[in-house]
């Protein structure tokens, strides 16, 4: 389904709503591990940014900027008659949710592994890593279904985004390379978002947890986070990658809800 402002999103369940954003190059199914849990406890809509996943490239143009961005964002809640929802996101989807946050149009905000606490150094490194993986992710079907049919190889090709590539069924790894492949956004904000940082202030209740073995924005950036966020609740993710919700769906689900203060039936 499509919300008026282009914006394609899957919603389940019922209760106080929760808004969930992916990361650059992901799809709203990003967070189909943890969906129908969450979905005990809220209204759950989870997004497909503007240019990926099956949303199209706004007419007007891609946002050019974290706060076109974010106003964007305001507006989907807007059309949604969503008002200051609960929100979570993943890497730029964390970053969002920090801006939504530090701008009073959310009541509490999850950030996994976000986006805004790198250096440029290692800021190029995540990019540079994501665009090997989307110009894999361009081999033909049969080949990718061979790839991710055999463990070891599953384990070479995603051990850089997931910390336990194969709890991910062979559809997901399949319908994730292809949300990566056809990501028509994916070079318009990663060049956007080569100078950004976080530097808001919140007001709301924010958690922002990471993952241990996060290879594209090390865990070493959490320290940052600490930093810059001192009145954040601040997590570690044991054992878990880039892209948690597959590495472990119970111990994310328990952290977003214990963010928005809600509780699974």
């Amino acid at each position: 389904m499509s919300a008026p402002v282009e914006v394609i999103f899957e919603r389940r369940g019922a209760g106080t709503p929760l808004v969930l954003l992916h990361g650059i190059g992901h799809h709203w199914a990003a967070w189909s591990p943890v969906l129908d849990r969450l979905a005990e406890a809220h209204d759950v809509i989870a997004v497909d940014l503007p240019g990926f996943g099956r949303s199209p490239v706004p007419a007007a143009g891609l946002p050019a900027d974290m706060p076109a961005l974010v106003a964007g964002i305001v507006e989907l809640f807007a059309a949604l008659g969503l008002d200051r929802p609960h929100v979570a996101g993943n890497s730029l989807g964390g970053a969002i949710a920090l801006e939504l946050a530090a701008a009073g149009a959310v009541s509490s905000a999850t950030a996994l592994s976000p986006a805004g606490f790198c250096t440029p150094r290692e800021l190029r490194w995540a990019l540079t890593v994501l665009s090997l993986h989307r110009n894999a992710a361009r081999l033909p079907e049969p080949v990718l279904r061979s790839l991710f049919a055999s463990p070891a190889l599953r384990t070479l090709a995603l051990g850089m985004i997931l910390a336990r590539p194969n709890r991910m069924a062979l559809a997901e790894a399949l319908a994730d390379a292809r949300a990566l492949r056809e990501a028509r956004a994916f070079r318009a904000v990663a060049r956007a978002g080569r100078g950004y940082a976080f530097a808001g202030a919140p007001t709301v209740p924010v958690t922002v947890a990471w993952g241990t073995r996060d290879r594209i924005l090390p865990y070493r950036q959490a320290a940052l986070a600490r930093t810059r966020l001192p009145a954040a609740r601040h997590l570690d993710l044991t054992g878990c990658g880039h892209v948690p919700m597959h590495d472990d769906p119970e111990l994310v689900a328990s952290v977003i809800l214990g963010t928005t203060g809600a509780r699974a039936a």
